[in-house]
């Protein structure tokens, strides 16, 4: 039996998401940044070059000890596409395996160094539509010691996600990969329940503990609301 979490509305999962997904009810949505098969390199040290004064004023890279669970092998979205809403980024990396949607562009990268260092945005596909739509969030570009995984998005580009899929009000969002638990604060903060599955036990955690500190701002704020309005 896989571990099990339930906070607030969010349910929780340790355990592959393609054993576990089966069992559970159909989402409204899933929203998710799958491993897109590209055996990604987690140790970011090798990207803090300079001397070491610099490095101290710039912060230095992470090493994450470990690859992405997944990486490793081609990704294959089909499993994911029945939900009436579905976001996947890292779309590039299997495009050939999604059918026509809409274009989602997080722009992590200001104009002036565009082309200077990796990528300046990443791409997600979204079910349904044609179009092209950004959302610039420039808050997890640098190396910083308080990213939780190495491909984490913010919680607000998350928050965007639910909004450009139109989620209904109440309806279950599952993140088969759950990783950190980004999907998972945006989804308590905007008071949808939450299926989350991660694999790896560190990151579930983390996730853990990122829901949790969510979903008790959430309904702080809520109640101060309530409060005022009262």
């Amino acid at each position: 039996m896989p571990r099990v979490e339930q906070i607030g509305l969010a349910t929780l999962y340790l355990g592959d998401c393609r054993e576990i997904a089966p069992t559970l009810e159909r989402p409204a949505a899933v929203i998710s940044d799958p491993p897109y098969g590209m055996r990604w390199d987690t140790n970011a040290k090798r990207f803090s070059g300079g001397a070491e004064s610099s490095q101290a004023q710039r912060g230095q890279g992470k090493d994450w000890g470990a690859p992405v669970v997944g990486d490793d092998a081609a990704f294959d979205p089909a499993p994911w596409l029945a939900a009436d809403a579905v976001v996947l980024w890292g779309a590039n990396h299997y495009a050939a395996a999604l059918p026509i949607g809409t274009t989602l562009v997080w722009i992590k990268r200001l104009e002036g160094a565009f082309g200077s260092f990796l990528s300046d945005a990443e791409i997600a596909w979204k079910k349904g539509g044609h179009g092209v739509y950004c959302w610039r969030d420039l808050s997890l570009m640098a190396e910083t010691r308080d990213r939780a995984h190495p491909t984490q998005k913010p919680v607000p580009l998350m928050r965007w996600c639910i909004e450009q899929a139109k989620v209904p009000p109440g309806g279950v969002i599952l993140d088969p990969y759950m990783g950190s638990g980004s999907t998972g604060g945006a989804a308590v903060e905007m008071r949808h329940p939450f299926v989350g599955v991660e694999i790896d036990p560190g990151y579930f955690d983390t996730a853990c503990r990122r829901i949790e500190a969510a979903q008790r701002q959430g309904d702080l704020f809520r109640d101060a609301v309530a409060g005022a309005a009262a």
